[in-house]
């Protein structure tokens, strides 16, 4: 129910992109309760040590670039190294020596002192499934975490074992038995960080891009490549004396269009280039995006040009979808 374009796009924001505030509060809570049944394990015969200090919350839920409807929280449960631990690397992978306790449990790749990630996740999902409240424990596909069904609410936990280093950063499964580097901190706090220099409003224009990229209009972008790029932007980009998420919408679409046809570091440092498409499904990609900029450009002529917000809100509609609302005015 709208009769202008800025109506229309607070409207679609608040009901159909953004999480329900209520239900973000219940996912959170959801979640300290799952990290503190885990902790109940810690230490046990049958279960590691658990690092409190390093359990690390991230993914786009925890960074509030997530669109409707809430359907997996990320988890980095860090297992403690307790002092007996040690790795080594051989090119990008990991090595992680086995002690004691891996070693009675069974948690070793074969014939090796290595300790198995594959294995350890298998020893989560154990434990995770005697937990009550909770439907199924599986392998997630990737074969990097371990993912928990609820019973009660939409969303799944994907729980991803984790050892910290004591060169500051953390090793994950590599879904094949070994472990690889990663740190989200760096994510997370690059996302506050840009968001801040522009006050507050660039997570929400995250959100509307994945809404966008969501309708199957083209090849869909990777959630991460597609934040990844977003930032890349606006950490270059003046910060506005005015900000209208309709005209930053529009230009970003531009932006993106040429951006993904080029590749797109790991602002980690870590994975190098982010973007895994070939050249013939970048150009793909780009021709969408480039196309539903020109009709973003059309509505904002609409709109500001000839002052039409009927005609502007029907244009825009035909970028965001169905659920993008009517015009409702005379």
């Amino acid at each position: 129910m709208a009769t202008t374009v800025n109506g229309a796009f607070s409207e679609f924001m608040r009901e159909i992109v953004n999480l329900d505030q209520e239900k973000t509060k219940t996912a959170r809570s959801s979640r300290d309760n799952l990290i503190d049944n885990i902790k109940g394990f810690s230490g046990k015969n049958d279960f590691f040590q658990v690092y409190d200090d390093k359990i690390l919350r991230f993914g786009s839920f925890e960074r509030r670039t997530k669109i409707r409807p809430i359907d997996d929280i990320d988890l980095m449960l860090c297992l403690s190294g307790e002092g007996t631990r040690t790795y080594t690397k051989l090119g990008e992978i990991f090595y992680i020596y086995g002690n004691d306790y891996d070693s009675s449990n069974n948690l070793m790749t074969d014939n090796t002192n290595y300790l198995n990630s594959t294995k350890v996740i298998n020893r989560f999902i154990s434990k995770l499934s005697d937990l009550q409240d909770y439907s199924k424990a599986e392998m997630h596909k990737n074969h990097e975490a371990a993912t928990l069904r609820l019973k009660s609410y939409t969303w799944n936990f994907d729980i991803v074992p984790c050892f910290y280093t004591d060169a500051n950063f953390y090793l994950i499964p590599d879904g094949l038995g070994n472990w690889k580097k990663t740190d989200p901190r760096i994510d997370n706090e690059r996302t506050t960080n840009v968001n801040i220099r522009h006050n507050g409003k660039l997570l929400e224009l995250i959100r509307l891009t994945k809404y966008w990229n969501n309708r199957k209009v083209t090849i869909k972008i990777g959630s991460y490549l597609l934040e990844c790029m977003i930032l890349q932007r606006y950490e270059n980009k003046s910060v506005s004396e005015t900000w209208w998420i309709d005209l930053e919408f529009r230009d970003l679409l531009e932006y993106l269009s040429s951006a993904i046809l080029s590749d797109i570091e790991d602002p980690k440092g870590i994975q190098g280039n982010l973007n895994y498409f070939c050249w013939s499904d970048r150009c793909k990609i780009s021709e969408a995006l480039h196309n539903a900029y020109n009709k973003a450009l059309e509505a904002s002529k609409m709109e500001i040009k000839n002052k039409d917000q009927k005609s502007a809100i029907t244009k825009w509609k035909e970028v965001l979808g169905n659920d993008f609302p009517d015009y409702t005015g005379d």
